[in-house]
């Protein structure tokens, strides 16, 4: 042996000590000798040694892997997933998916018709399938009405085929002569004043 330290005094590495004959055994040699007498237990025992673990009888290394966790170079469900696709599988799982698709029609409006159907008309209700869109001007309403086919054909392909069936078209609402809490039903005022 050497008279330095065996943790070295900062001059340079310290050097393991060789293992001498009928001394304890040290590091790699301590565990091999732990391996060997496992090994031997589990002869004793009536255990196959030394052959790995067993193949799988059925699925092949795919399902050795999903059953012990092995990590592939392609995506698996154990992968970081998009916000968005996590929330669709629970709306899925509790039954939410309707609501969730209606909701998407009106929190998605301008990127489902496009910003220009969209600065002149929005979605008012959903009832049965049925869409109510309300237009600024009667001619955006007339407008939206001759492109009916096309916007639905965008709404389907952007939330799904059946949430919305058909499409409820009008213009804006015209003033009304009704005043108060109070009042009577007929045909209203006329041309009455002269």
């Amino acid at each position: 042996m050497t008279d330095e330290p065996e943790y070295g005094d900062g001059t340079g590495p310290a050097q393991p000590a060789p293992a001498e004959p009928g001394s304890e055994p040290r590091g790699i040699d301590l565990a091999r000798r732990a391996l060997e007498e496992a090994r031997a237990a589990a002869r004793a025992s009536g255990k196959a040694v030394g052959q790995g673990r067993a193949s799988p009888r059925k699925g092949g290394v795919r399902a050795l892997r999903r059953r012990s966790g092995w990590s592939g170079a392609r995506p698996d469900e154990r992968d970081p997933q998009r916000l968005s696709n996590l929330a669709g599988a629970l709306a899925k799982s509790r039954g939410w998916s309707g609501k969730v698709a209606e909701g998407m029609v009106f929190g998605r409006w301008a990127s489902v018709v496009g910003e220009d159907v969209a600065a002149h008309a929005n979605p008012v209700s959903l009832t049965d399938g049925v869409l109510s869109i309300q237009a600024e001007s009667t001619a955006w309403a007339t407008q939206l009405r001759m492109l009916q086919s096309q916007i639905l054909a965008k709404i389907n392909a952007a939330v799904g085929q059946g949430v919305v069936t058909s499409l409820k078209i009008s213009g804006p609402a015209a003033p009304s002569w009704r005043k108060g809490e109070r009042h009577i039903r007929g045909r209203g005022p006329r041309d009455t004043y002269g």
